[in-house]
């Protein structure tokens, strides 16, 4: 029943945002799914990765099958596209396995068979549907937030030293090399995440059942609730504002070599192109999220965890798409959200409600210290930028310390006692 009552709550939503795109005159997420069965994909990287997903439910034999055609079907689609000149890319194969998947189980298994392969299709899709999802509310950012608050969070951000500027700058001297690992870290964030669910999903085969947190489902919330607070926060980047990709609409021309100066604050018009989606930074709570989740991973999955956190906070800083303060408030978000998704998997205590509430509470004065006192922060920099770090330090800590607690505890082993030698007197 939550399966079902998930599935048609995702539908409702993604039809909403498809009468909503188809208001603002362009395809809405179903219709950019729906041409990929036959047209060049966005990504194909990420369709099969949500085919890597989808494949957990199934034995070994069916995955090299369900592989197998889907690079068939892609060959096939390139040798077509080859002789007809048109755009190439790969994909469609593995959103064809997808979808057949879907089909075999409604009209082949039954009971807890079609259940669980259903599962998977869903939780492949979703994960696609999610970046269509996600292209569309900063669609919908750009269109209904006219005003951005970067001045606000650039006066903020001089109580961390304006890292963004810093990293610009280290970025910069890294010459192409470091640019292009960097964009790629960036751009391929999702398939790093498909990584470390597959070593958590691993045995759903052999279980029959998903285990009940995982890092696709930290995912998705971020993904859902990231999206609202662009809208009560529009924020750009400094690229854009105070950098030469904002054009007419920039302030200066100053990122990332000249520091923005000390001054007041106000709302800023901006175009209607460009996505309000700096506050917080979603890549950063992702990326933050495939840190946490790969701790409890093998050697290489814990340094692939931590390489993508620390690319991923270079390529967001180093960019100019993010403020300082974004990437705090990221940080808090995640481990907030991951917080509520434990403690609801385990049942609520009052060690869970009370970290979930300080971490809402932390994130919420952030936001407010941003938007009413910047100028305070920005004059003060040796009191406030310790206080903005030991506030994310803080949620982090607490966050730790809370979830050790939840850890099942392994009784030691009872030492057996000692026998009584042969011949010997009792």
């Amino acid at each position: 029943m939550l399966w079902a009552a998930a599935s048609v709550t995702a539908l409702g939503f993604l039809v909403a945002l498809e009468i909503t795109a188809r208001g603002y005159g362009v395809p809405g997420p179903i219709t950019n799914q729906a041409r990929e069965v036959i047209f060049a994909p966005k990504s194909g990287p990420l369709l099969y990765a949500g085919m890597a997903l989808m494949m957990v439910v199934l034995t070994w034999r069916q995955r090299f099958i369900a592989a197998g055609a889907a690079v068939g079907i892609d060959v096939v689609f390139f040798l077509v596209r080859w002789a007809a000149d048109a755009k190439m890319n790969f994909g469609n194969g593995a959103l064809w396995v997808i979808l057949a998947c879907a089909v075999i189980a409604l009209t082949r298994r039954s009971g807890s068979d079609r259940v669980l392969l259903l599962k998977g299709v869903g939780l492949g899709l979703l994960l696609v549907a999610g970046r269509k999802t996600g292209d569309i509310w900063l669609l919908i950012t750009s269109k209904t937030q006219p005003l951005v608050l970067d001045q606000y969070v650039a006066m903020a951000d001089h109580a961390l030293g304006n890292p963004s500027w810093l990293a610009g700058r280290i970025v910069e001297a890294t010459g192409p090399i470091g640019a292009h690992v960097l964009d790629y870290v960036y751009i391929q964030l999702a398939v790093a995440a498909v990584a470390v669910s597959l070593y958590q999903l691993r045995n759903v085969a052999a279980e029959r059942r998903f285990p009940g947190h995982h890092l696709v489902r930290t995912f998705l919330v971020i993904g859902l609730l990231g999206p609202g607070i662009y809208m009560l926060f529009p924020v750009v980047g400094p690229i854009f504002v105070y950098g030469a990709d904002g054009g007419a609409w920039a302030v200066a021309d100053l990122w990332p070599n000249t520091l923005p100066p000390i001054s007041t604050p106000h709302h800023m018009p901006f175009d209607e192109i460009t996505p309000r989606n700096c506050m917080p930074s979603l890549h950063t709570a992702w990326a933050t999220a495939i840190f946490i989740h790969s701790r409890k991973g093998p050697r290489w999955l814990r340094y692939a965890g931590t390489f993508w956190l620390v690319s991923t906070l270079g390529a967001t800083l180093g960019f100019g798409y993010h403020y300082g303060v974004d990437i705090v408030t990221g940080v808090i978000f995640v481990v907030t959200i991951d917080a509520a998704l434990r403690s609801l998997e385990r049942g609520w205590d009052r060690a869970g409600i009370l970290l979930v509430a300080y971490g809402t509470t932390v994130f919420t004065v952030l936001l407010v210290a941003i938007r009413y006192v910047p100028m305070e922060m920005a004059r003060n920099p040796q009191v406030s930028g310790p206080l903005v770090i030991l506030a994310m330090a803080s949620v982090v800590y607490y966050y730790v310390r809370v979830t050790k607690l939840w850890e099942p505890k392994v009784a030691p082993l009872r030492q057996p006692a000692p026998q009584p030698e042969l011949g010997a007197v009792p």
